[in-house]
């Protein structure tokens, strides 16, 4: 039997998480993570995107995962994670986010599976409730019995009003190649006690991302 025909697909949006490490998070900067392990909520959220014919605008998907060691040197172990796919999507809509974001589709999400080979400890469709300010003050996103995260954007004394803390050029980025700036927070709220994860914490990192992907890719 042939493998299905993957669908031309194009997503753009926003990533962020919140962390263990302490601010910044060294793995975006492709070090071992402050602690030697890191664990989190992972949050992307599409503001217009397409899996063929199928229109994902304003859907998310969120991820709790945990890893030991330096990702992006390939010395990592311990690597697993549980997926939860935007419960507002239609029968559709949630193949094409399975497709796409697991990895099927080519892409950056392809490529950032290979690197991070997580074992999957679960996958469930529910409410992903999200909020990302235009001027990038403050986000969140609150799985409802799950986990939850807010956080603000970095600032201090020496911060003018409506500045951001942003980086260009990561050499780790989350999001892939050419993607950014990164925008840095500091958690207020974040906590998970779900598929086995479980912490309650605040004052640690934080960053969003944007992401501009689309596949498969061209042989």
């Amino acid at each position: 039997m042939s493998a299905p025909t993957v669908e031309r697909w194009h997503v753009r949006g926003e990533w962020f998480d919140a962390c263990k490490c302490a601010i910044p998070c060294p793995c975006s900067f492709a070090q071992p993570p402050t602690y030697g392990d890191c664990d989190g909520v992972l949050l992307w959220h599409i503001h217009e995107g397409h899996y063929g014919d199928t229109v994902l605008d304003g859907l998310s998907v969120a991820m709790l995962g945990s890893f030991t060691g330096n990702v992006w040197s390939g010395e990592h172990t311990d690597a697993y994670a549980a997926v939860v796919f935007d419960e507002r999507a239609d029968e559709n809509q949630r193949q094409a986010l399975q497709t796409v974001f697991g990895g099927e589709a080519g892409g950056w999400p392809a490529r950032f599976g290979a690197l991070l080979r997580p074992e999957m400890r679960g996958m469930e469709v529910a409410p992903i409730e999200v909020r990302i300010e235009p001027d990038h003050a403050r986000w969140s996103v609150r799985l409802p019995g799950k986990a939850e995260a807010s956080v603000e954007a970095l600032a201090g004394p020496t911060s003018a009003e409506g500045e951001r803390v942003r980086v260009y050029g990561l050499p780790g980025s989350e999001t892939g190649p050419g993607q950014g700036p990164a925008t840095w927070g500091r958690a207020v709220t974040d906590r998970a006690d779900a598929f086995g994860f479980q912490w309650d914490r605040s004052g640690y990192s934080s960053k969003l991302i944007p992401f501009d992907w689309s596949g498969p890719d061209t042989p």
